[in-house]
């Protein structure tokens, strides 16, 4: 995606290391210099982050704070699910701990109220998250990077397993999280996109190979000139 115009500029099949330097040569084919590329966002994919080294070894990698989020998201949901063994009281309640205070129905929110009286594994995880969310809005890095310290010590004291596995991947990705600060990009203007070109798919009932379903996506969110006379 170009992040000044929202248009897709490249497509390709593939989620391996190979679609980084599938995209660069593409991307010089049509006169762009890979120099100028200083920062790059994407989620934690092992494959994506080597591809990015291996092509780009000059640009700072920036990982995505909404796939950071999801992570802790999941993190969450597996504290619940080995809590509601024990507590029934947290049967049916997945989405209240997965949404926003302010996204929450009336019902929600007092379901919310109740469950936060209780000792509960489940709160205090959701409190984590809750935590983890007012760091994205701080304004530098280096009160950031002081802020996820903290942070990092609650989570990894909190004597919840899969929260402090969602810090040890946090940790392991330190500098490519803090790098948000700097470019303060995110891959939002992406996953807008994509629901556009699943709305292309359905649409269309599917089609009858692969580069059809590129060449659409093109048409549609390319944003192309095609110079016709008028």
């Amino acid at each position: 995606m170009d992040f000044d115009t929202s248009k897709v500029i490249h497509v390709c099949e593939g989620k391996d290391s190979n679609t980084v330097s599938i995209f660069k040569k593409d991307y010089k084919t049509h006169s762009g210099n890979p120099e100028n590329i200083n920062s790059i966002c994407c989620d934690m994919s092992p494959a994506f982050i080597s591809g990015i080294h291996a092509e780009f070894p000059d640009a700072a990698i920036t990982f995505d704070k909404f796939h950071v989020m999801k992570m802790v998201n999941e993190g969450i949901d597996k504290v619940r699910r080995e809590e509601v063994v024990v507590n029934e009281s947290l049967k049916k309640t997945r989405y209240i701990w997965l949404k926003n205070p302010d996204n929450l129905t009336e019902m929600q929110k007092d379901t919310l109220g109740s469950l936060k009286d209780m000792n509960l594994k489940t709160v205090r995880a959701y409190n984590l998250k809750l935590s983890l969310q007012e760091f994205w809005s701080i304004n530098e890095r280096l009160l950031a990077e002081d802020y996820l310290k903290k942070w990092y010590f609650w989570a990894t004291h909190s004597r919840l397993k899969p929260m402090i596995e969602v810090a040890k991947t946090i940790k392991a990705h330190w500098n490519g999280i803090l790098n948000y600060f700097d470019s303060r990009i995110n891959n939002g203007i992406l996953e807008g996109t994509n629901s556009v070109i699943q709305l292309l798919k359905r649409s269309a009932r599917g089609y009858r190979n692969v580069q059809n379903f590129i060449t659409m996506i093109y048409l549609r969110l390319g944003k192309l000139n095609f110079k016709l006379p008028t």
